[in-house]
């Protein structure tokens, strides 16, 4: 990693100040932070001689069986899925017949070549380069990010990280009306032609009708996607409240029959076994870093402990800025954690959060009646702990939103 400190031609620039924070943050010695301005081209060369000097050569050799990582993809209407690979090991060329580890699957290379930066044709690429593969793949969701590209008459020793995305924010999605079913179809469908990473599956509702309930990487991974819904498709759709997966150990032959085993993954609040079949809840857990000055620790202790966080680490980076860590459950951040957040430090703070597996949990599903009937999609799964008061919120904005009616006794 090279660090690199922009615009600092800006009469406001305190690159010192910033220097100081990336040694305080990631302890990168200040001598190696280079200082330049893009806009006005100073310090360019030393950024160019820096990545010669700094960044080692690609290791690997020309004369092993073939080898690459795949570690990009895109999708082109006429020749199907390019995937970008860095080959680590011996040379591909037009005609060679590859595999990828993690899906078993054969292809024929139709086009290969590099980026110049535009996709520029050979007949060969050679262990060190990287490029592009054209090979009749027609779905995204067969190039998983970080899977071994090799020779299929060569069986090689899988390249080191590949992990499978996982969902861990699902949502409904559903048109707004159902004769723009088709249409939302349609979008949804070269939407996810670009991002695999995305778990789909097609679903109904009484209330709603047809649709599909989407998994997401995260929360911002579902807002992006929908705007591109809305801002490249013109689609209007209606997103139920998001929900995270939760783990469940089933007792009892006819459930554990129905899940397949003891333990079952649960994405969808309906779904949720009987209290009586449920021995252990596991929800998953986040360890979240927030950046901010200092004036603020206090209002976010508070949201925090709400959200029934715990803290692990709170350290100065300066003279006036925090860096707090907290553990905290995932379904207490997928909703207006972030929102909130800014508004208690007008906009200061910074929020960041990595996985942490799941955790036993006392957790339950909550349902909204309306008429003695329960509405399937106003469903969720909620902490004990939290149930009254997420019951109180949603049946007083329901009071708010729907006029009152006269209901047969």
């Amino acid at each position: 990693m090279i660090p690199v400190l922009n615009k600092i031609d800006l009469s406001n620039a305190n690159p010192e100040k910033v220097i100081g924070q990336l040694e305080s943050l990631f302890e990168i010695p200040p001598e190696s932070v280079l200082k330049i301005s893009a806009k006005v081209g100073l310090g360019i060369h030393e950024v160019l001689k820096a990545i010669i000097k700094r960044i080692p050569p690609p290791s690997g050799s020309r004369e092993l069986a073939p080898r690459a990582l795949l570690f990009d993809s895109w999708y082109d209407r006429y020749k199907g899925v390019a995937l970008l690979v860095a080959l680590k090991d011996g040379c591909l060329s037009v005609g060679d017949n590859i595999s990828l580890v993690h899906t078993e699957k054969s292809y024929e290379v139709k086009e290969i070549g590099i980026l110049n930066p535009f996709p520029t044709p050979m007949n060969s690429i050679y262990a060190g380069q990287a490029g592009y593969i054209f090979c009749n793949m027609r779905g995204m969701k067969e190039a998983h990010t970080g899977d071994t590209v090799y020779s299929t008459n060569h069986k090689v020793e899988p390249l080191p990280g590949f992990e499978e995305c996982k969902p861990m924010v699902f949502a409904g999605v559903y048109p707004v009306v159902q004769s723009e079913h088709s249409q939302l179809r349609s979008a949804l469908d070269k939407l996810l032609l670009n991002d695999p990473s995305i778990h789909c599956v097609k679903e109904s509702s009484p209330a709603l009708g047809n649709g599909w309930r989407l998994g997401f990487l995260g929360v911002l991974h579902m807002d992006v996607f929908n705007q591109r819904l809305e801002q490249e498709y013109g689609a209007q759709v209606v997103l139920t409240s998001p929900s995270v997966p939760v783990k469940v150990k089933v007792s009892g032959t006819k459930a554990i029959k129905q899940y397949g085993s003891e333990a079952a993954i649960i994405t969808n609040p309906l779904n949720l076994p009987d209290r009586s079949n449920i021995d252990i809840m596991y929800e998953p857990f986040v360890l979240g870093t927030i950046i901010t000055p200092d004036v603020y620790y206090g209002d976010i202790m508070t949201l925090c402990m709400d959200r029934r966080g715990v803290q692990q680490d709170a350290r100065n980076i300066d003279s006036d800025r925090l860096l707090i860590t907290y553990k905290l459950p995932l379904n207490e951040i997928v909703v207006d954690f972030y929102d909130k957040l800014k508004s208690l430090t007008s906009g200061y703070a910074s929020f960041d959060y990595e996985e942490l597996g799941y955790e036993e949990s006392n957790l339950l599903r909550l349902d909204i009646l309306l008429n003695g009937e329960a509405v399937e999609e106003m469903s969720t799964i909620v902490h004990v702990t939290k149930a009254r008061e997420t019951g109180k919120r949603i049946v007083a904005k329901l009071k708010e939103t729907i006029n009152r009616h006269q209901f047969q006794v």
